[in-house]
């Protein structure tokens, strides 16, 4: 092997060039390139200086520590004012020597900080606000590959810093966020209380003291021997008084239809209280002996009977109840209409002299025990034309003959009603 003044001279030196390394976990000399032995050097020994980087951020900011070329980076941030998000990148884990330290200081508040890892696996004890003018400092491990809180500055709530430098009372009022009352701060040996609302006293002994008019807020008395409530308010109905059957004294706390009726044992029916004057029954089931008679408008109703007193109005059925239907192709062509009245138009076909036609009505409201009444109720000749019915349940043939001594080629119309009816 040659010695060292044996070899040529390298005047520029490569990352890729070799050098001998003897390793002891081999037991032999082996090589390693330039560039491979730096980056250890940089991953394993930083160097003790400083190195500064000034920010002046903006709002959801993220900036990266630069990769460490010395022990310690002091990121200092100053934005402009109060800033509400922003991140703090740390330096790609592969590349940070071990003992690394990140100092972040901010001369303004950042409401939410975040610390991203960037490779690295953890952060103990890392911040996650800084008010103004505090800093946090972190360290990095490598052999966990995390970074440590190592130091931070105590960030105190509002007013807290004012009442340590100046302990007084209205201090500590600023600083507490629960506080009652304002004055002094009070210590348990004879204070003197302005005007204060005790609540609830549990025990006391007040034998000294005098009042013409006292004023108890809430007191136990107990059972009192004897007492005026002649100018007492508020006594509360449903605890304050006895004897009450169950819910009375709930609906005399809140007089509504639904308490009386919880309160009653007797009542019949639900809903709303009536009185005497125009009330609104909803389907009420009357009965028989409610009464002799009943008023609907101009009818009156007896036992057994409906009837018109003579009034303007009529007995029937109201819009809703009727329909019309026309017959189709021949006067025998059967017609669908399920409703309590309506009319019938018939077809026009010829009806020869002293003949009867028939058809069908399907209803599906009528009974085998109801009346069908019919009417020639227009067009065609007037008296030409008998009518009558057969009833079965759901429909009725409906007969209609000429009792003229000629043809006629009408299209009459045939009104009908239904009687409801009744053979037992």
């Amino acid at each position: 092997m040659p010695t060292i003044n044996q070899l040529p001279v390298l005047s520029t030196i490569n990352s890729g060039d070799q050098l001998p390394v003897y390793s002891p976990n081999n037991g032999d000399a082996r090589r390693t390139s330039i560039g491979s032995l730096l980056t250890f050097f940089q991953q394993s020994f930083a160097s003790p200086t400083l190195a500064v980087n000034l920010y002046v951020p903006g709002n959801g900011f993220n900036i990266t520590v630069p990769t460490p070329v010395s022990n310690d980076q002091w990121m200092l941030l100053q934005p402009a004012g109060t800033l509400a998000t922003g991140t703090i990148t740390l330096p790609l884990n592969t590349g940070v020597p071990d003992g690394t330290t990140v100092l972040i200081t901010s001369t303004q508040e950042i409401t939410s900080l975040t610390i991203a890892l960037n490779g690295a696996t953890a952060v103990y004890g890392g911040v996650t606000t800084l008010s103004a003018g505090s800093a946090t400092s972190i360290r990095f491990y490598q052999p966990t590959n995390s970074w440590y809180q190592i130091n931070a500055e105590t960030t105190y709530a509002a007013g807290i810093q004012a009442f340590l430098a100046a302990p007084s009372s209205a201090n500590l009022r600023a600083a507490m966020t629960d506080e009652t009352g304002t004055g002094l701060l009070v210590f348990n040996n004879t204070p003197t209380l302005i005007s204060p609302i005790l609540g609830t006293v549990t025990s006391g002994n007040i034998s000294a003291c005098t009042s013409i008019s006292m004023v108890l807020v809430t007191p136990v008395l107990g059972v009192p021997t004897s007492g005026t409530l002649t100018n007492c308010t508020g006594l509360p109905v449903a605890t304050g008084v006895s004897g009450f059957g169950a819910n009375v004294a709930t609906f005399l706390a809140t007089p509504s239809s639904a308490n009386l009726a919880a309160a009653l044992t007797d009542e019949t029916g639900t809903g709303a209280s009536v009185f005497a004057n125009t009330p609104s029954l909803v389907t009420p089931a009357i009965g028989a002996a409610t009464g002799t008679s009943l008023t609907l408008t101009s009818f009156v109703s007896t036992p057994g009977n409906i009837s018109n007193n003579g009034g303007t109005g009529r007995i029937g059925y109201a819009t809703g109840a009727g329909g019309s239907v026309t017959q189709l192709t021949s006067k025998s062509t059967g017609v669908t209409l399920s409703k309590q009245s309506g009319q019938i138009t018939m077809d026009g076909a010829a009806l020869a002299a002293s003949t009867t036609v028939s058809f069908t009505l399907t209803n599906t409201i009528l009974q085998s025990t109801d009346v069908l009444i019919l009417n020639h109720a227009g067009t065609g000749t007037a008296g030409a034309y008998l009518l009558n019915a057969q009833v079965v349940g759901g429909s009725a043939s409906i007969n209609v003959r000429n009792v003229t001594l000629g043809s006629l080629s009408e299209a009459i119309v045939i009104a009908f009603i239904i009687i409801s009816g009744a053979v037992s």
